[in-house]
């Protein structure tokens, strides 16, 4: 597999869960972030930010105001300027392991971040991240690189991905799949 491994799939197909466990079974260090819903009786609200090291920011929301919005979410992107993007550039310097989920929509408002993506893809660290399935520019840009190999991901296949990421990431704690 290449140097970078970026999982695409459908929401709900369990892209976030499969990123957090396989850098929770790294042997070496992970850096980077992962996002979660938010959530309010059992309907989303929005989005958060949280790096590998346990800082966390609301990313978008509901009822956010600001020049950006994705559908009826308001974006943040001061908090991904503060607090994901110097997430991802420790772990280019730090990790054996960059963590980016994800890069999708929200985060490409930011310039700072898609900066931060260009490094990491061409840090020579492995990175273990997640792209939007749909179609935009820059996203496919990043798909088509040499050096990038496209998981996709559905609900059948997330022990078989999750071996294959296991297996590319190597190193990784001996547990058994779930």
């Amino acid at each position: 597999m290449k140097q970078v491994c970026l999982l695409t799939g459908r929401p709900g197909t369990g892209k976030t869960s499969l990123i957090k466990e396989a850098a929770a079974r790294m042997a070496g260090r992970a850096g980077g972030f992962y996002t979660e819903e938010i959530r309010n009786r059992g309907v989303r609200e929005g989005f958060r930010l949280i790096t590998l090291d346990g800082k966390e920011v609301v990313l978008s929301r509901t009822g956010m105001r600001g020049p950006y919005r994705v559908g009826k979410y308001g974006v943040d992107i001061e908090a991904l300027n503060a607090v994901g993007v110097p997430a991802v550039i420790r772990a280019i310097e730090r990790a054996d392991l960059v963590v980016i989920d994800e890069i999708g929509r929200i985060e490409l408002f930011s310039e700072a971040f898609r900066e931060a993506v260009d490094r990491a893809i061409g840090s020579g660290r492995k990175v273990l991240g997640t792209i939007m399935l749909n179609s935009h520019p820059w996203a496919d840009e990043i798909k088509k690189r040499p050096g990038v190999e496209l998981l996709s991901l559905t609900r059948d296949s997330y022990s078989r991905v999750l071996a294959d990421v296991l297996d590319w990431m190597g190193g990784a704690k001996a547990q058994s799949i779930v």
